[in-house]
């Protein structure tokens, strides 16, 4: 008996010590709680910086889901804050305020960037203490004070007008222009297939994609539904109005009146891209903009595009403006003047629209560019209007390259380069315009060392001076003056006059170069760079900028393409040629259109004093080659600072072997210059 009430007494004692030790345990569970709990003012922070990131299911894991469902909490946190786009959140002045049973009142100050500016607010969050630790007490509120449940934000964004790109006169040569909008109501198509296809072959896109336009989920019987955009020529639209259904409405668009006369240089505006969303962040980019692709539109881009404006207000269930969480005016873009002169552009356009080259025109005193032409081209409307992918594969697959832009690249000269060895030369002192090189027939070698080449030329004169070698354009002629330069002196020369370096010019040019592999090797390679061959090739505003220095005493003129008023010269280069020697070569220039034996005698004016050089460059891979093409060239400019209307011309035409010549290409430029100087202002 007594054994047994030992054993009871020792199983009571051991039982309360159990007890004692459970209650030791759960205090001391609930005081390891109470040292481990994140604080309300971390689990704040914490909260904020999920939102950023856009992580909205781990901020409703943060919060007493009692207050909202899931589904709710995520779609409206997420249309808010990224309709919004807030970025840069940032939550100050944290305060936390005397806990009250389980509740915990937090107050702070917020700040963050939006669509329409800088949003800053005071603002306070209760945290509740749960089982599972604090939790945010979530409400409308916290997102945009005063916001609540049945309240809506709206984000108005208020475009920016593009600027418009303007000739020298304030002629538009981008701006705003109206199209036509091609769409389509549903309940009154007749026959679906048979409209379809009509469509698709009149609109040149696919039966299966305007298919595809209608089954969007907003469409309905009464809807304009659009499918296309057209430039508005009113056969195509009396086609369209034939189909049953079919609807026309204006659109405004970006416009370009020049068309292919200036496309290479104003180039076109398309839709942005997820890529350029992301290259260009915080730029003011919205997925409905347009950003400048090419030419001035996107060389200007910054200027151009404007900044819009956006209001981001809340609304009342019944629609009523309750407040405006942050406003930003508009801001329209500039507008672009160039010094181009748009009936110019057109012009040499339409002369040379069927061939292959290029035209620069510039004001000889000035450096002001006229002209900027680039043939054959594309019709720049077509991007912003939609290109089908027929049309894009044609533009890429012509053979005449039209998407290629010529007036940026580097040809070769042929003749047009010799005014500027003879510059050269004579700077060198390595011969002077009145000594006299000797007649040696229609074909030339320096010595047997050359083996069976030889330069050949056309015509044979006397005395071989200078002036009359310009005027006869005598390969001959400048083979030996190469030669008596010398090759160190001879690409010296060149580099003084901006080859191999970059053009001070708003559009990048390819740099000139006198030869592939940065020197001249050989004698041969000397005396064919004389006269424009070898391994020269020039850039056709490079070659203009040098030809200035025989109107500005000397001093080669940086182009220019933006339009400032009383615009003066601004020298690239000074003292390329001395002031003697540039009245030399100019006797020669001037010869050349005003002497009957000159090459350009074709332009001469009884009214006005023009002077120039012709080149023609042979393209082949040597001397025998009969295969080969010729590249003409034609450099003319108003010869006297009186002139009223002064101009430098230079053009460039492709393969004109079969044509006659450099002599087509004078053709074609008299006829640009007759009407630019008989064009009333």
């Amino acid at each position: 008996m007594k054994k047994k009430k030992r054993r009871q007494k020792k199983l009571k004692y051991t039982a309360i010590s159990l007890s004692i030790l459970v209650i030791f345990a759960v205090a001391g569970i609930f005081a390891f709680r109470a040292m481990t709990k994140e604080k309300p003012e971390d689990l704040l922070k914490e909260y904020m910086a999920h939102i950023e990131k856009k992580e909205y299911e781990e901020m409703y894991s943060m919060i007493d889901t009692k207050a909202v469902k899931e589904e709710k909490f995520l779609e409206r946190n997420s249309k808010i804050y990224e309709g919004m786009e807030v970025e840069n959140l940032k939550i100050t002045e944290i305060q936390v305020g005397k806990k009250g049973g389980k509740e915990v009142p937090v107050s702070y100050h917020t700040v963050f960037d939006t669509l329409a500016g800088v949003v800053e607010f005071d603002n306070k969050v209760v945290f509740v203490d749960t089982k599972e630790g604090y939790k945010l007490r979530w409400k409308d509120s916290l997102i945009i004070p005063n916001l609540t449940r049945t309240d809506k934000i709206q984000v108005e964004t208020i475009p920016a007008q593009r600027g418009q790109i303007l000739d020298r006169n304030g002629r538009m040569l981008a701006g705003k222009g109206l199209a036509t909008s091609v769409g389509i109501v549903p309940g009154k198509l007749e026959n679906k297939e048979e409209a379809f296809q009509k469509l698709g072959e009149i609109l040149q896109i696919q039966p299966e994609g305007i298919q595809s336009k209608l089954e969007a989920e907003w469409v309905k019987e009464d809807s304009f539904v659009p499918v296309a955009t057209i430039s508005g020529e009113q056969e195509t639209e009396d086609k369209l109005l034939e189909i049953p259904g079919v609807m026309l409405s204006d659109v405004e668009v970006r416009s370009y009146p020049l068309k292919e006369a200036a496309s290479h240089l104003i180039g076109y505006v398309q839709a942005v891209t997820a890529e350029d969303l992301e290259a260009h962040k915080g730029e003011g980019y919205h997925a409905n903009s347009v950003i400048g692709r090419s030419g001035m539109e996107g060389l200007f881009e910054k200027r151009l595009k404007g900044q819009d404006g956006c209001k981001i207000s809340i609304f009342s269930e019944d629609g009523t403006e309750k407040g405006v969480v942050a406003s930003k005016i508009k801001e329209d873009g500039e507008n672009i003047q160039l010094t181009i002169d748009a009936e110019l552009q057109k012009s040499l356009y339409e002369q040379f629209q069927e061939d292959r080259g290029c035209s620069v025109a510039i004001h000889p005193y000035t450096g002001e560019v006229l002209a900027l032409v680039s043939t054959p081209s594309f019709d720049n409307n077509e991007f912003i209007t939609g290109m089908s992918s027929e049309r894009w594969t044609s533009l890429n697959e012509d053979a005449n390259l039209p998407l290629y832009n010529r007036f940026r690249q580097i040809w070769c000269p042929g003749s047009s380069l010799k005014p500027i060895v003879a510059g050269i030369g004579l700077k060198a002192g390595a011969f002077t315009p009145e000594e006299d090189f000797g007649n040696e027939g229609l074909s030339w070698q320096q010595s047997s060392s050359w083996g069976d080449y030889k330069v050949t030329t056309l015509h044979v004169y006397e005395p071989v001076i200078l002036k009359n070698a310009l005027i006869c354009s005598d390969n001959i002629y400048f083979a030996k003056a190469a030669l008596k330069i010398g090759q160190e002196n001879f690409m010296k020369g060149l580099e003084g006059l901006g080859f191999k370096q970059e053009l001070p010019f708003e559009i990048q040019m390819s740099p000139s170069q006198y030869a592939n592999n940065g020197q001249i090797e050989t004698e041969i390679q000397l005396a064919d760079s004389g006269y424009g061959q070898g391994q020269i090739l020039v850039n056709p505003l490079h070659l203009a900028s040098m030809y200035t220095a025989f109107l500005n005493d000397g001093n080669m003129l940086k182009p220019s393409l933006e339009y400032q008023e009383e615009k003066q010269g601004e020298a690239w280069l000074e003292g390329v040629f001395s002031p003697e020697h540039v009245k030399a070569i100019m006797e020669g220039l001037i010869g050349v259109v005003n002497d009957p034996n000159g090459t350009g005698y074709a332009l001469r004016r009884d009214d006005i004093l023009l002077a120039g050089k012709t080149g023609t460059a042979e393209i082949k891979d040597s001397q025998e080659d009969m295969e080969g093409t010729e590249i003409g060239w034609f450099c003319s400019f108003t010869a006297e600072k009186e002139a009223e209307k002064p101009i430098m011309l230079i053009s460039m035409v492709e393969n004109v072997k079969d044509l006659g010549g450099s002599g087509y290409v004078v053709g074609k430029d008299k006829a640009v210059l007759e009407q630019y100087f008989e064009r009333e202002e």
